[in-house]
């Protein structure tokens, strides 16, 4: 079974918006530092969410919250079950956003080859 494009988009921002509050607001996992949910990608068969999570801090405080997050995928899932109400909540798999550590990576090599100019 597949989910229609439309309903898969809304599901994910869904997703997005219920996790994010979760993690912020009931997750009490001392692991768990700053982390912000960037983006959810449903697959289309509904079987699995990879979240993509941007985490402020060193990499043993990056590791640290992915690691506290991936053990309270059971309570995460439940709760989904619970506020979208759906019969088949999918997997979440836990990934790292790098976009914005990429981001000022090339604005220090922007400002480094402005400086050289």
């Amino acid at each position: 079974m597949t989910v229609p494009g439309r309903r898969k988009v809304r599901l994910q921002d869904q997703i997005r918006v219920e996790v994010a509050e979760m993690i912020e607001l009931e997750l009490k996992d001392p692991r768990i530092g700053f982390a912000t949910v960037t983006r959810v990608d449903l697959r289309p068969d509904l079987g699995s969410a990879h979240v993509w999570v941007s985490v402020v801090g060193e990499k043993e405080a990056r590791e640290g919250t992915l690691e506290g997050l991936r053990s309270a995928t059971g309570y995460l899932r439940h709760e989904l079950s619970l506020r979208l109400r759906l019969r088949r909540v999918p997997e979440l798999v836990f990934e790292l956003d790098h976009s914005a550590e990429d981001m000022d990576r090339i604005e220090s090599l922007l400002d480094q080859v402005n400086k050289n100019s």
